[in-house]
């Protein structure tokens, strides 16, 4: 049983249909999420939050300070060093010295790290696109336009 039917459970009709809106994209989330994280660790060996750290850094080629990543990701540092002490041990990315600030570091891809990160994007790409298959393109335009309105609002809301 998924969460929108945990949650909501045989009475869905008494609840608004906001709620019953917003247990049907967390559900969905998940489900995409859990497809996304089984096939890079069955395909790649890899885990969604090493991939997100490799994605941040292929968007930006002069390499991140560790805060930077920690707050672009929205994990603790800690979660950052773990995360980046296996990929330099892999040879996937590597810490450079920041001029003035010997506490300070910039992580950077390395060659190895852009080409095996160039695959799993790719494969990436093709399993969130299976995700919507279901969907005509009509519909994936709409929803797209209908969640951008979504948006706007929250983020004047806040």
């Amino acid at each position: 049983m998924d969460l929108e039917a945990r949650l909501l459970g045989a009475q869905q009709s008494e609840h608004p249909q906001e709620l019953r809106l917003w247990l049907r994209l967390l559900t969905c989330t998940q489900l995409v999420e859990k497809k996304v994280r089984t096939q890079l660790r069955q395909q790649f060996d890899t885990t969604l939050p090493r991939f997100d750290l490799l994605s941040q850094l292929e968007r930006s080629p002069q390499g991140l300070k560790m805060n930077e990543l920690s707050r672009r990701m929205m994990v603790s540092g800690g979660n950052i060093t773990g995360i980046t002490d296996q990929l330099v041990n892999e040879g996937l990315v590597e810490r450079i010295a920041v001029d003035n600030d010997r506490r300070a570091f910039r992580v950077c891809l390395t060659e190895q790290g852009r080409k095996v990160f160039s695959t799993m994007a790719l494969q990436h790409e093709a399993w969130i696109v299976q995700a919507f298959a279901g969907l005509k393109v009509t519909e994936i335009a709409t929803l797209y336009k209908l969640l951008g309105k979504v948006k706007q609002h929250s983020l004047k809301e806040s």
